[in-house]
């Protein structure tokens, strides 16, 4: 699910993870992929919600979606500081003369998020819409809510509410806008930061499938910074949740980096899939950012087996790199400032 999360400008924040927020509503209902009375393609297909029809909700829960004031605000800013990499953030001249309280949605984004700021603090937010009944939503409300939300291996972009509008079968996930750093011309300010952010995506895979959640979507365009040395995972459209009664079983596998059974008419094994994707993210990575140790290929090797029985767990994975990058003699801290 390839995706730009940037305005199609030198506006390179993104998303967020673990929330703090606790919005008092019952957990939501969350869909077994062994449940045949749930349609699956129709609760977990992309929306397309109207933003203006749900502007005055999100002002009460103290957000503010970007009007086209406020990107002017912004690409003056821009402007003041010098920036010569700006391009238009319009879809078309007659967004640009519409009224200054007008939604300005970002042409760089799909239509099933949107940009905002939350009103207490001025902090950057991204707003997702998804079906109510979404395997995403229940997946990151999990996710996002205690203890899970305050384990330190949980990767996840930070959640600050969630909140569905039943009436339209439809739901809200509100995250802080965080950056597609790796694939940005800069990457890791350093081969330590680089390491870090490896582990963290190695980590959150292993957190997820100790829970039996499988992403299977992991790809560069899914990974975020906050620029102190955080990483997240987004984007949880494709993932499952496995129950202990439902065999871990996927059939069809369409994500963005494909290993070779995906071809198979029969089920496999969803979390080897997100062993296969994390290896594929590792090499993209190295390759990417220009940072690269021979060694690596000791973890990341094992990883890309075309048979799924043979590749490592996540775990193994995890504690493989650990081996690795404490043979070499580096200590994995988040010591240096990344640019901003």
């Amino acid at each position: 699910m390839r995706r730009s999360l940037s305005r199609p400008v030198a506006r390179t924040h993104s998303y967020t993870h673990q929330g703090d927020f606790d919005n008092g509503e019952d957990p939501p209902p969350s869909p077994s992929s062994s449940d045949s009375s749930v349609d699956e393609e129709e609760v977990n297909r992309r929306v397309k919600p109207f933003w203006p029809k749900y502007q005055a909700v999100f002002r009460s829960r103290g957000i503010r979606l970007d009007t086209v004031r406020d990107v002017k605000l912004f690409y003056k800013q821009q402007l003041k500081a010098g920036s010569s990499t700006l391009y238009h953030p319009f879809h078309s001249q007659t967004e640009f003369q519409q009224s200054d309280d007008a939604l300005c949605p970002d042409a760089g984004l799909p239509d099933n998020l949107f940009r905002g700021i939350r009103i207490s603090d001025s902090k950057r937010v991204v707003v997702k819409a998804v079906h109510a009944g979404s395997r995403e939503y229940s997946i990151v409300y999990k996710l996002s809510q205690p203890p899970f939300r305050n384990d330190p291996m949980n990767h996840t972009i930070p959640v600050l509410d969630q909140f569905t509008v039943p009436e339209d079968d439809m739901a809200f996930i509100i995250m802080e806008e965080w950056s597609t750093n790796l694939v940005a011309s800069l990457g890791p300010c350093c081969m330590t930061r680089f390491l870090l952010a490896m582990r963290q995506c190695i980590e959150h895979a292993a957190f997820l499938h100790k829970h039996r959640i499988a992403h299977l979507d992991i790809s560069l365009m899914n990974l975020l910074t906050d620029y102190h040395g955080r990483y997240a995972y987004i984007d949880y459209e494709l993932s499952r949740h496995f129950d202990n009664l439902s065999p871990s079983l996927i059939y069809n596998y369409r994500g963005t980096e494909l290993p070779p059974e995906s071809e198979s008419s029969t089920g496999i094994d969803p979390y080897k899939v997100d062993v296969w994707a994390l290896g594929v993210l590792i090499l993209r990575a190295c390759k990417l950012t220009g940072y690269w140790i021979p060694e690596l290929m000791l973890v990341i090797k094992p990883m890309l087996e075309d048979e799924p029985s043979r590749r490592p767990s996540s775990w193994h994975a995890l504690h493989a790199f650990d081996k690795v990058v404490t043979s070499l003699g580096y200590r994995l801290e988040s010591n240096c400032n990344e640019p901003h």
